[in-house]
């Protein structure tokens, strides 16, 4: 059962979990574990970051920017093709005023004081910088909360508390627990499934971000992607090697694994200034071209004399699951990969169209994933 209740109370759960609102003030524990008084009902936010939008859209699908005031420049960056969908349908969010980052020192205090923010909203992995830099002292005396979610750092511990947070915050307990019940069944049946399998488990080398830069290869210790390919039933090959989320493999590392999968994240990176070949897979994304992109991919060195590199066993999936409430989404997909005589019903297209229609403002558009043929 949620505990939700802080100080005057925003929500109490029944063991039913029938919610009820209470008014402002309320205080919320982010996943900071910061005891956040908000003290007026939140309609005016700015996201400091702008990959937010993919949680606020399921709980304000009807109106997705309603409630925000700026937000920080990364979307049309880190995800164009979400970006132009979201442009196309609200095209007002050319005119939202954007902000630098946190996490490099660039979010602009003043500018945020003229949106007059009931709440900014930021991610964990910038906590840091906004400690070093006293970012949240100076808003807090501006009269300014700040909030923390997390769906990148640890998002096996934090996801389920980021959605909750998202709904005291905007008073919709209901909606939040709704979302929850759908990420958690859909992710049951992949654990539910290797609850009692004893046969193999084949190892995965995660390519992170794989031709982003022309060095190879960013990967995930144990968590974020690499506990999906955990808890979809594979061994991730940088769980020793790597201590924390993220951090590198050199070639000979990767060689040496010998991985059964490869597994490379990628996304529609244009305006970033990147090496050009990373695998655009995403909303709508034009598959013809993401093969090519993931062929090359896998003549670098590190894979290239590897059986993966051409048996059919090379994939290539959304980057932004890894930060955003939708990883169970790619927790699917890669079991499925993994295990296809046991998930071979499972389709997870159909599980994120659902989602799609049951919660978020654009239409579904497959594009999100794909296999390089064998071609040996």
């Amino acid at each position: 059962m949620p505990s939700l209740l802080k100080k005057s109370g925003l929500l109490v759960c029944g063991l039913l979990l029938a919610c009820q609102v209470l008014a402002a003030p309320f205080t919320v524990e982010d996943v900071s574990g910061r005891q956040v008084e908000i003290k007026s009902e939140v309609k005016r936010i700015i996201l400091g970051e702008g990959r937010q939008i993919y949680l606020l859209a399921a709980f304000d699908t009807e109106s997705p920017f309603s409630r925000v005031v700026g937000w920080r420049d990364d979307l049309p960056k880190a995800d164009f093709d979400s970006y132009q969908n979201y442009e196309k349908k609200y095209p007002q969010i050319k005119k939202l005023p954007t902000f630098g980052g946190a996490k490099d020192g660039t979010f602009n205090v003043e500018q945020a004081l003229t949106l007059k923010p009931d709440l900014v909203l930021m991610n964990l992995e910038s906590k840091a910088a906004t400690d070093e830099g006293k970012l949240i002292e100076k808003l807090t005396r501006l009269g300014i909360p700040v909030v923390f979610i997390d769906f990148r750092e640890k998002p096996f511990e934090n996801a389920e508390k980021s959605i909750r947070i998202m709904g005291q915050l905007l008073g919709k307990p209901e909606r939040a627990e709704e979302i929850l019940a759908f990420r958690r069944e859909q992710i049951g049946i992949v654990t539910d499934r290797l609850k009692d399998y004893q046969g193999t488990r084949p190892s995965v080398m995660l390519d992170r971000a794989g031709g982003y830069t022309d060095e190879c290869c960013m990967s995930f210790g144990d968590e974020n992607f690499g506990r999906m390919v955990e808890v979809a039933g594979g061994r991730n090959i940088a769980k020793g090697l790597i201590p924390g989320t993220f951090g590198t493999l050199n070639p000979e590392e990767i060689i040496s694994a010998n991985p059964d999968v490869v597994i490379v994240t990628g996304a529609n990176w244009k305006n970033y200034n990147t090496a050009n070949g990373w695998v655009g897979v995403g909303p709508g994304a034009d598959l013809k071209v993401a093969e090519q992109r993931l062929t090359a991919l896998m003549a670098r060195p590190a894979f290239r004399t590897l059986p993966v590199a051409t048996n059919g066993n090379a994939h290539a999936i959304w980057h932004q699951f890894y930060d955003s409430p939708y990883n169970f989404v790619a927790i699917q997909a890669i079991a499925k990969w993994l295990h296809p005589d046991l998930f071979s019903d499972l389709d997870p297209d159909a599980t994120f169209r659902t989602f799609h229609e049951r919660f978020l403002p654009l239409d579904y558009q497959p594009g999100y994933w794909l296999t390089l043929p064998a071609s040996n």
